[in-house]
């Protein structure tokens, strides 16, 4: 089956090359490469052209954020299975797409995901936090738990019948859709425990206290949104465990 992989950009030209070649490089070979730019000014656009093969979809223009361009990338997909890989991540092995390709072997598995461990900005191969997904289900989304976003391979059906990304959210439309995904109706996940991406360590979500305290606001938004009970201490109560991911490094 084909694999669309999508990938955001603005202004990383230090990272772009990086992400690209470890999509590249996969030995799995029916993937479709979705590059959507948002109008970069540093060099990102030039480095993205000169690995651009004839099959690939580059885009850049203007958007209204990052699940803007993630709902554009989704719109030209024609791949079976979407997936997104970050322009700071990159893939952990050349591997990973063919591992989950055979998980989604059951014609029933909906949604296949795995782990992910995050690395020093100034080194891939520093690792600061290893990240093992929980369960995909309601439950833990209503405790603030969800497996990270680059780590989740969802079929495209669904984004057919539940739509895209509510561009609403600024930190957390991705855990909305996830809530809107499951509550839709029952889908079939397998979890993978293997690390499937490497995230560079200082996301939008991490980036201080203020986006802290706002992700959480839209996360509690998120699972009320969907008829799904919660309330801070049940979200807040999933911190001790994520300190523990920094000292278990």
């Amino acid at each position: 089956m084909k694999i669309s992989i999508i990938t955001v950009v603005y202004n990383r030209n230090k990272t772009i090359k990086r992400a690209i070649l470890s999509i590249k490089e996969q030995i799995y070979n029916n993937i479709e490469l979705i590059i959507i730019d948002g109008g970069s000014k540093d060099g990102t656009i030039d480095n993205i052209k000169k690995l651009l093969e004839e099959n690939d979809t580059f885009i850049s223009e203007s958007d209204s954020g990052i699940y803007d361009a993630l709902n554009k990338g989704i719109a030209l997909a024609t791949g079976e299975i979407i997936a997104f890989l970050h322009s700071d991540d990159i893939y952990f092995n050349d591997k990973v797409l063919t591992t989950v390709s055979d998980g989604f072997a059951d014609k029933n598995i909906d949604i296949v995901y795995g782990d992910v461990h995050f690395f020093h900005p100034k080194n891939p191969f520093k690792i600061i936090r290893k990240y093992k997904s929980d369960n995909l289900s309601i439950k833990n989304l209503a405790w603030g738990k969800m497996p990270a976003h680059p780590a989740i391979f969802m079929k495209r059906e669904i984004y057919n019948e539940v739509g895209l990304f509510n561009t609403d959210y600024i930190i957390a439309a991705d855990y909305e859709f996830l809530c809107r995904a499951l509550k839709s109706r029952p889908l079939k996940t397998l979890y993978l425990p293997q690390v499937l991406v490497k995230m560079q360590l200082g996301g939008k979500s991490t980036q201080g206290l203020k986006n802290t305290i706002l992700l959480n606001k839209e996360v509690m938004k998120a699972i009320k949104n969907n008829g799904i009970y919660t309330n801070i201490f049940m979200l807040l109560s999933k911190y001790p465990s994520k300190i523990l991911q920094f000292l278990k490094k």
